[in-house]
């Protein structure tokens, strides 16, 4: 009965962290996401000039959050979903050993949580890319529309006054497949990028505890990995995988911007990416790279770190109370 009661309190709480880490990211962020949406839109527009013609006359400052609510409710609700939905494939694998080769299960069964900074699941790294994929696919179908209405608000070739007057421009001017113009291109970019992101994530957190174990440690430094040692490795760890996914996966990015903003112009993903070739060469595949790179180093350590933490004192909790009955 407790199991069952930890398996529901576990699955909500999934969500609610992946919702307040999502809103966290999205509200400091923004002005970077708004910055790369506006570099994307035009090839022939530089960082500097961009950042001055935004903060070009009054209000300034609040100019660089234009923006925020969608990109809030996007990323908010969009991690909780993802969160949420990820946690599932990966308990429902770890327990049932799919795509997990008998040397990876025997290691997951005998490591100890102080030995290593993860409070997740130890999969293979097929598995952690196929859940990865999976949950972020899903979770972006859903925010779709959102995702929509946010990237046009960053943009300065709209000039929407409220989410319910975009919804209902988009809906007269394009039906309801202009709330998922250029999914294609974001699927093939967020599926790569979130499965390529755990498995970076995880080997990355391997690789620092195993060098962090290399001294030798007392008993009470030891106990100290679920702490401070724990926050700095995951978060560190988030760095670097987001750097490596952020970089392969960017042209799709780049695309998806293209035929999110202009849709007349660019009729699919494959028509984009060789009109975008043709005319601007393929430098233009990597326009917003430095900024979606940072912003994902960022966002993603972040994110990840805040939800693993409170997932580690949450399932301890659960434990103590569990033990207690």
């Amino acid at each position: 009965m407790s199991n069952d009661r930890s398996a529901g309190a576990s699955s909500s709480f999934h969500f609610v962290a992946g919702l307040g880490t999502g809103i966290l990211s999205a509200s400091l962020l923004q002005p970077v996401d708004l910055l790369k949406t506006r570099v994307q839109q035009a090839r022939s527009t530089s960082l500097i000039h961009t950042f001055r013609d935004i903060t070009r006359g009054p209000n300034s400052f609040r100019h660089l959050w234009r923006g925020t609510l969608p990109s809030v409710i996007r990323t908010g609700f969009g991690s909780a979903l993802y969160f949420s939905t990820l946690n599932a494939l990966r308990q429902h694998v770890f327990r049932s050993n799919l795509l997990t080769p008998t040397s990876v299960i025997a290691i997951s069964q005998t490591t100890t949580p102080s030995s290593s900074s993860s409070s997740l699941p130890q999969l293979s790294n097929l598995a952690n890319l196929t859940t990865g994929a999976i949950a972020r696919a899903s979770a972006g179908l859903i925010m779709m529309p959102v995702t929509v209405i946010k990237v046009r608000y960053e943009s300065n070739l709209y000039s929407y006054k409220s989410l319910l007057g975009a919804g209902s421009s988009i809906l007269k001017q394009e039906g309801l497949k202009g709330f998922f113009a250029g999914f294609g291109a974001t699927a093939i970019r967020d599926a790569p990028y979130a499965g390529l992101y755990v498995v970076f994530y995880e080997q990355s957190k391997k690789h620092l505890s195993s060098l962090k174990d290399v001294a030798p440690l007392g008993e009470s430094l030891l106990s100290e990995m679920k702490s401070t040692s724990a926050i700095s490795i995951n978060f560190l760890s988030g760095v670097l995988a987001a750097g490596l996914a952020t970089a392969i996966t960017n042209p799709f990015d780049a695309v998806k911007t293209r035929l999110q903003l202009m849709p007349g112009k660019y009729a699919n993903m494959v028509q984009a990416s060789r009109q975008m070739v043709r005319e601007e060469g393929y430098r233009s595949l990597l326009d917003g790279l430095g900024l979606r790179a940072g912003r994902k180093a960022i966002s993603s350590a972040l994110a990840w770190t805040v939800y693993e933490e409170l997932v580690r004192r949450a399932e301890s909790k659960w434990t103590e109370a569990d033990g207690s009955l």
